[in-house]
């Protein structure tokens, strides 16, 4: 059956204005990055990228590794906007990134001109497209001059692959020599990437002063701390959760005795809000406004639906938010 788009998919849907830019981003983001690679169920994948676009979700990251395997996520999203998307493709934004290792030899990953140029064009035939909105420059590289990567994602947007460019998981000196040398181009960084939740708060250190203070945007990846700031491990570690998977960032290790006594407390207090904990945990990031959009992972519908709905809610009282940094602090 061929997809229609909702009528009513931009009534709920709050959008952000990204820095000092003329791009909104929708506060809640659908990532690529786990479930809709080539080992997982392509009708799955193709049911959550309708429901999300009819929630109001326009914009869809991904980059060249996202997987698995390596390329794959590009791939499956490439069909779905030819079976399902084609008609909408200008009420989206779809970003893609380089810069872990992609394909062998010296010029699979990092920041040079070569690869970030070379795997954008990969992208791009991947999905079928002829430009992406945002491509970032997905990590910072210690030996390939920044002027470098930063000279090369000018010339992507002088080429007309990009109409924006990011970078992601740069430290606050970093961003702030990248936005210079950017500036400079006449190519302004639009966004930033950075993980952020309320378990990882490295950005509140004279980060986001940086971003701010220069008209950058700034989407939150892992605001959910990969399932761990959700209702999953209240109870223990489920079988098919990325912490009893091997080589994952949330590990069993990380999951003890005194994180799962502050998650419980914290879902407390999102019940008392009206909301679950992964709903209080994305208006928590959103709540001062700092942060464009919250980026989000999803394995099912259901995890959309309820994700999204947190946009009910962003507003804490100032109990509520000193109450949160005592648990935070225990």
């Amino acid at each position: 059956m061929s997809y229609m788009a909702s009528s009513e998919r931009y009534g709920e849907m709050k959008y952000n204005r990204v820095g000092n830019s003329g791009l909104l981003l929708p506060a809640i983001s659908l990532g690529l990055w786990h479930n809709f690679g080539g080992v997982d169920t392509y009708e799955n994948g193709r049911a959550m990228l309708r429901r999300a676009f009819d929630l109001g979700i326009t914009h869809f990251d991904l980059a060249n590794n996202y997987g698995p395997p390596p390329g794959s996520a590009e791939e499956m999203f490439g069909k779905m906007l030819k079976t399902d998307f084609l008609p909408y493709r200008d009420e989206m934004v779809i970003s893609t990134k380089a810069g872990y290792r992609m394909w062998d030899g010296p010029y699979g990953e990092w920041g040079s001109r070569k690869y970030l140029i070379s795997s954008l064009d990969q992208s791009l035939k991947r999905m079928g497209l002829d430009y992406v909105d945002i491509f970032y420059s997905h990590r910072p590289d210690p030996h390939t001059p920044l002027e470098e990567t930063m000279g090369a994602l000018d010339q992507i947007v002088r080429q007309g692959k990009a109409l924006y460019v990011g970078i992601s998981s740069y430290d606050a000196e970093q961003t702030a020599k990248a936005i210079e040398i950017l500036n400079d181009l006449g190519t302004p960084l639009l966004i930033h990437q950075p993980s952020y939740s309320m378990f990882n708060r490295w950005v509140e250190d004279g980060f986001l002063d940086v971003l701010t203070n220069s008209g950058v945007g700034s989407i939150a990846f892992c605001p959910l701390e990969q399932g761990l700031l959700t209702n999953k491990y209240l109870s223990g570690i489920p079988s098919d959760s990325r912490a009893a998977k091997e080589n994952t960032y949330l590990s069993e290790e990380r999951i003890t005795f005194d994180v799962i006594r502050r998650v419980k407390q914290l879902n407390e207090l999102a019940v008392e809000r009206g909301q679950n904990l992964a709903q209080m945990a994305l208006a928590w990031v959103l709540r001062e406004g700092r942060i464009t959009s919250a980026l989000i992972g999803a394995s099912k519908v259901s995890q959309i639906e309820d994700n999204v709905a947190a946009l009910n809610n962003l507003d804490f009282t100032s109990e509520e938010l000193a109450k949160i940094e005592q648990i935070l602090k225990k």
